[in-house]
Protein backbone atom coordinates (compact mmCIF):
# COMPACT_ATOMS: atom_id res chain seq x y z
CA UNK A 1 0.00 0.00 0.00
CA UNK A 2 1.16 3.82 -0.99
CA UNK A 3 1.15 6.15 1.76
CA UNK A 4 1.13 9.82 2.03
CA UNK A 5 1.46 11.62 5.54
CA UNK A 6 -0.01 15.41 5.60
CA UNK A 7 -1.11 17.97 7.76
CA UNK A 8 2.04 18.86 9.73
CA UNK A 9 2.75 22.67 10.42
CA UNK A 10 4.52 25.16 12.59
CA UNK A 11 2.33 25.26 15.32
CA UNK A 12 2.64 27.26 19.30
CA UNK A 13 2.59 25.07 22.22
CA UNK A 14 -0.37 24.09 23.26
CA UNK A 15 -2.03 24.47 19.58
CA UNK A 16 -3.16 21.51 17.80
CA UNK A 17 -3.00 19.72 14.64
CA UNK A 18 -4.36 16.77 12.81
CA UNK A 19 -2.18 14.93 10.52
CA UNK A 20 -3.57 12.61 8.07
CA UNK A 21 -2.59 9.64 6.30
CA UNK A 22 -4.14 8.79 3.03
CA UNK A 23 -3.50 5.34 1.28
CA UNK A 24 -3.79 4.38 -2.09
CA UNK A 25 -3.31 1.10 -4.19
CA UNK A 26 -4.74 -1.10 -1.34
CA UNK A 27 -7.51 -0.61 0.71
CA UNK A 28 -6.39 0.69 4.41
CA UNK A 29 -8.93 -1.16 6.30
CA UNK A 30 -6.79 -4.80 5.81
CA UNK A 31 -3.74 -3.04 7.52
CA UNK A 32 -2.67 -1.91 11.18
CA UNK A 33 -1.39 1.75 10.96
CA UNK A 34 1.37 3.32 13.07
CA UNK A 35 2.27 6.91 13.70
CA UNK A 36 5.99 7.40 14.49
CA UNK A 37 8.08 10.60 15.13
CA UNK A 38 12.12 10.51 13.92
CA UNK A 39 14.15 13.32 15.12
CA UNK A 40 17.09 14.48 13.03
CA UNK A 41 19.94 11.84 13.54
CA UNK A 42 18.29 9.63 15.67
CA UNK A 43 15.57 6.66 15.29
CA UNK A 44 12.08 7.21 14.62
CA UNK A 45 10.16 6.43 17.48
CA UNK A 46 6.78 4.90 18.63
CA UNK A 47 3.84 7.55 18.99
CA UNK A 48 0.40 5.64 17.82
CA UNK A 49 -0.70 2.45 16.55
CA UNK A 50 -4.57 1.48 15.41
CA UNK A 51 -5.92 -2.01 14.34
CA UNK A 52 -6.98 -3.01 11.11
CA UNK A 53 -10.86 -2.75 12.82
CA UNK A 54 -10.08 0.70 14.46
CA UNK A 55 -10.95 -1.62 18.11
CA UNK A 56 -7.62 -1.33 19.67
CA UNK A 57 -4.99 1.18 19.71
CA UNK A 58 -1.85 2.21 21.85
CA UNK A 59 0.04 5.27 22.56
CA UNK A 60 3.70 6.32 23.98
CA UNK A 61 3.39 7.37 27.30
CA UNK A 62 4.95 10.72 26.31
CA UNK A 63 1.86 11.41 23.94
CA UNK A 64 -0.95 9.86 26.10
CA UNK A 65 -4.04 12.35 27.04
CA UNK A 66 -3.17 14.51 24.41
CA UNK A 67 -2.90 12.68 20.84
CA UNK A 68 -6.01 10.46 19.03
CA UNK A 69 -5.54 7.82 16.74
CA UNK A 70 -8.48 7.28 14.67
CA UNK A 71 -9.46 6.11 10.88
CA UNK A 72 -11.95 6.16 8.54
CA UNK A 73 -12.12 2.97 6.22
CA UNK A 74 -14.12 4.25 3.92
CA UNK A 75 -12.03 7.34 3.04
CA UNK A 76 -8.84 5.03 3.21
CA UNK A 77 -7.39 7.42 5.88
CA UNK A 78 -6.12 7.22 8.93
CA UNK A 79 -5.44 10.31 11.72
CA UNK A 80 -3.36 11.61 14.20
CA UNK A 81 -4.77 14.45 16.23
CA UNK A 82 -2.26 16.25 18.26
CA UNK A 83 -3.68 18.32 21.10
CA UNK A 84 -1.76 20.18 23.53
CA UNK A 85 0.79 20.37 21.41
CA UNK A 86 4.53 20.70 23.60
CA UNK A 87 7.75 21.76 22.05
CA UNK A 88 9.41 18.51 22.32
CA UNK A 89 6.70 16.94 19.89
CA UNK A 90 8.76 18.65 17.71
CA UNK A 91 9.79 16.42 14.55
CA UNK A 92 8.99 14.67 11.16
CA UNK A 93 5.94 12.59 11.52
CA UNK A 94 5.65 9.41 9.42
CA UNK A 95 2.52 6.84 8.84
CA UNK A 96 2.92 3.49 8.03
CA UNK A 97 1.23 0.26 7.45
CA UNK A 98 1.32 -3.94 8.43
CA UNK A 99 -0.86 -6.42 6.77
CA UNK A 100 0.63 -8.92 8.86
CA UNK A 101 0.14 -7.78 11.89
CA UNK A 102 -2.93 -5.99 11.02
CA UNK A 103 -5.07 -7.23 14.56
CA UNK A 104 -1.81 -6.37 16.85
CA UNK A 105 -0.68 -3.65 18.46
CA UNK A 106 3.14 -2.80 17.52
CA UNK A 107 5.68 -0.81 18.47
CA UNK A 108 8.19 -1.51 16.59
CA UNK A 109 9.10 0.51 13.72
CA UNK A 110 11.39 -2.53 11.79
CA UNK A 111 7.70 -4.98 11.80
CA UNK A 112 5.76 -1.69 9.05
CA UNK A 113 6.78 -2.80 5.08
CA UNK A 114 4.71 0.60 4.02
CA UNK A 115 5.49 4.26 5.03
CA UNK A 116 4.84 7.32 4.22
CA UNK A 117 7.19 10.08 3.39
CA UNK A 118 6.78 11.90 6.42
CA UNK A 119 5.25 15.74 7.43
CA UNK A 120 7.42 18.17 9.17
CA UNK A 121 5.89 19.37 12.99
CA UNK A 122 7.31 22.08 14.31
CA UNK A 123 5.88 23.56 18.28
CA UNK A 124 7.13 26.80 19.04
CA UNK A 125 7.68 27.56 22.93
Amino acid sequence: VQLQASGGGLVQAGGSLRLSCAASGRTLSDYAVGWFRQDPGKAREFVAVITWSGRLTDYADSVKGRFTISRDNAQNTAYLQMNSLKPDDTGVYYCAASYRYRATLVRRAALYPDWGQGTQVTVSS
